[in-house]
């Protein structure tokens, strides 16, 4: 008589989700790998010393868990906020003092600072420790553009309470846009790209700050344009990066140490 696994395994449910059975050889521990979504991401052999405990901080899965963290209380926190001029800062306030006694809000707030700090501290000993040399100069590169996101990400986050503060900061963050190199109106080399004509290719209208806008100034086209990329285009451009830099430390033979 089959035993209830025996019969599990035989159904085609879950054949049709598990393709392989008991990885028992080298051969099918790779196929199991190479069709799972997500064991797939790690490489099918790694070196002893990739996989050792050592002491590194922990800053980067640290940056990752607040990542986590900062994704999950952040599509809590969209059930109540909206992003309109009429109710932003009145939705701020009432997740300050009444949604959740305060606390969602608080936690994307103090996690948002965490993570900064943590992925500065995460850079810092992978410099000291020349971990940014060959193999994992790509890797390096890799976490050089998820800091400039989670750069971005809290730059985005800090219009959303739309009220004075945010709205200078941003008003000051965006002047500096404007003197972004060749793109940037009061930039250096502004004047360099010409359009057939002899039109200017960078206008106050079609420089960094007026993309980064929608706008000339601080309105409705900006809050809407901040809280698209910070909920959005920012975290789902972060994730697939976590997902090759994670990927790429176990590829280059795991948790680096000082060389």
């Amino acid at each position: 008589m089959m035993s209830p696994l025996s019969y599990i395994r035989s159904t085609q449910v879950w054949n049709s989700i598990f393709r392989h059975g008991i990885p028992r050889d080298r051969r099918t521990r790779v196929m199991a790998v190479m069709s799972n979504v997500f064991l797939h991401l790690h490489p099918v052999a790694v070196r002893k010393s990739g996989i050792r405990l050592s002491f590194t901080w922990c800053m980067g899965g640290l940056t990752f868990f607040l990542f986590l963290a900062e994704t999950i209380s952040g599509v809590l926190l969209m059930f109540y906020y909206r992003p309109v001029p009429e109710y932003a800062y009145s939705d701020i306030q009432a997740l300050r003092a009444h949604v959740t006694l305060g606390v969602l809000r608080e936690i994307h707030r103090w996690g948002a600072h965490a993570m900064i700090i943590a992925i500065w501290l995460h850079m810092m000993r992978v410099f000291l420790t020349g971990s940014y040399k060959p193999p994992r100069e790509f890797n390096w590169g890799v976490g050089v553009i998820l800091l400039v996101l989670t750069m971005l990400l809290s730059f985005t986050g800090y219009l959303l309470p739309w009220d004075q503060l945010a709205i200078w900061a941003i008003t000051v963050g965006s002047n500096m846009g404007k003197a972004t190199p060749f793109l940037g109106m009061s930039g250096p080399f502004s004047d360099v790209l010409m359009m057939p004509g002899g039109v200017p290719f960078v206008t106050t209208r079609s420089d960094a700050a007026y993309l980064l806008l929608a706008g000339t100034s601080v309105g409705e086209n900006a809050l809407m344009r901040f809280y698209v990329l910070h909920c959005i285009a920012l975290p789902l451009a972060t994730a697939v990066l976590i997902a090759v830099h994670f990927w790429r430390i176990r590829k280059d033979g795991g948790i680096s140490g000082p060389m």
